[in-house]
């Protein structure tokens, strides 16, 4: 039974388009997508404008990266009917509330994000000295904010981006949820639920406001959750109102921490396409088994006959990833003893390898040949985001004074 409060459980992650994925992309990213599809409304998108903040000045590969990703993702078991699949720029509202609350931000909150200088050193081939590169992280608050995604999933690197999402909600939500009356309205709400309901929910507001009781905070989030009677307008008043601040127009969002990968790359490194030690997800079989065979692996072992320590080697990672306990005692036993070879080592992640790939590669062939469908997908997608996004516009136009209504 899925326990997550009701404003949580929407999960929105995007990808930068970057062309085919590799194994990286799959054991970190797309295989935590596929489990997270069947517990949580989703929304998954290709982030194009993030790409435009470092690949601006030449952004001819973003649209085809785009649509190889795509079938990536569909290959790789993420289903239209399960999750929302779209394009960042398809969807105007992202960049309509980013624009919104970068009025309310202040800029030292963007100037110290900590991947902000590390990615300006990372990159110091390109000119990153303009606003989209510094505002980016704002534009994921953005990304997030406009589904009210509870839920984020992201590595340890990228908690700073949900926290700085977090601030920026607290600020507008501060500015702008006293809404004239707010008190007043908040109270007939809670009339609305029943007088037991009604007791218990403020008994707990007290507890919590008075004593900082978490439970009954929990408590309390709980039951408005349960109430069928009350708007959804009047629960976002209530969820404000029961933490002390004004209503809850944009809801702060929880990093989901993900797993890191344990996938390296062909050299051990971690695997990535600037290292140039990947396997992509549609490699032919014959290219992956070569990869695989041309591994380094432990230097001292320079002959057949020489021992070998896996702990050294790269190919162990593999093993670590792929390969069952008996395999795993068969190579630490043969490579110390010089039993096996590394040619012998290799074998078993090579149809490890395979397997796991033959029918990710075999659905990414039928979505190649029809992109018809693909693109069918992913409009269907572009509209579904575009229908929540503008009731979250529609909201935050109101509270700012410029709905015009």
């Amino acid at each position: 039974m899925n326990t997550v409060p009701t404003q949580h459980q929407r999960v929105l992650s995007g990808m930068r388009p970057t062309g085919r994925l590799h194994l990286g992309h799959y054991h970190g990213v797309l295989k935590n997508w596929v489990n997270l599809q069947h517990e949580y409304e989703c929304f998954f998108f290709a982030a194009d404008w993030h790409a435009l903040t470092t690949h601006y000045e030449d952004p001819s590969l973003i649209e085809s990266s785009t649509w190889e990703m795509v079938i990536d993702w569909l290959a790789a078991g993420i289903s239209p009917g399960a999750a929302k699949i779209f394009i960042q720029s398809k969807v105007p509202e992202h960049a309509e509330l980013h624009t919104l609350l970068s009025m309310i931000t202040p800029l030292g909150w963007l100037e110290r994000v900590p991947t902000y200088k590390d990615q300006q050193e990372k990159l110091k081939e390109k000119d990153l000295a303009t606003y989209g590169f510094l505002g980016y992280p704002l534009l994921q608050s953005a990304d997030i904010l406009v589904y009210k995604a509870g839920m984020v999933p992201v590595g340890e690197d990228q908690v700073a981006h949900v926290e700085l999402t977090r601030e920026v909600a607290r600020r507008f939500n501060h500015l702008y949820g006293r809404e004239p009356g707010f008190e007043e309205k908040a109270e007939q709400a809670v009339a609305k639920m029943g007088k037991k309901n009604a007791r218990m929910f403020r008994e707990c507001r007290k507890k919590y406001q008075e004593g900082g009781d978490q439970d009954s905070l929990d408590v309390a989030q709980a039951l408005l959750d349960s109430q069928q009677n009350i708007s959804i307008g009047d629960k976002e008043r209530l969820f404000g109102y029961l933490e002390g601040s004004g209503k809850i127009i944009l809801p702060e969002p929880k990093s989901l921490l993900t797993p890191a990968s344990k996938m390296p790359g062909l050299d051990g490194q971690k695997m990535s396409k600037s290292y140039g030690n990947t396997i992509a997800l549609r490699d032919e079989p014959d290219e992956i088994s070569k990869k695989i065979r041309t591994m380094p692996t432990d230097t001292n072992r320079v002959r057949r006959t020489d021992p070998g320590d896996p702990a050294k080697c790269p190919v162990w990672q593999f093993h670590e990833v792929y390969s069952d306990e008996d395999t795993k005692d068969w190579v630490q036993e043969g490579c110390r003893s010089a039993g096996i070879g590394c040619v012998d080592c290799k074998q078993p992640v090579i149809d490890a390898v395979l397997v796991e790939l033959k029918p990710i590669q075999e659905r990414a062939r039928e979505y190649e040949e029809d992109m018809g469908t693909v693109k069918a997908i992913v409009e269907s997608g572009n509209e579904a985001a575009r229908d929540v996004a503008r009731d979250t516009l529609e909201e935050v136009r109101k509270a700012m004074g410029i709905a015009y209504l």
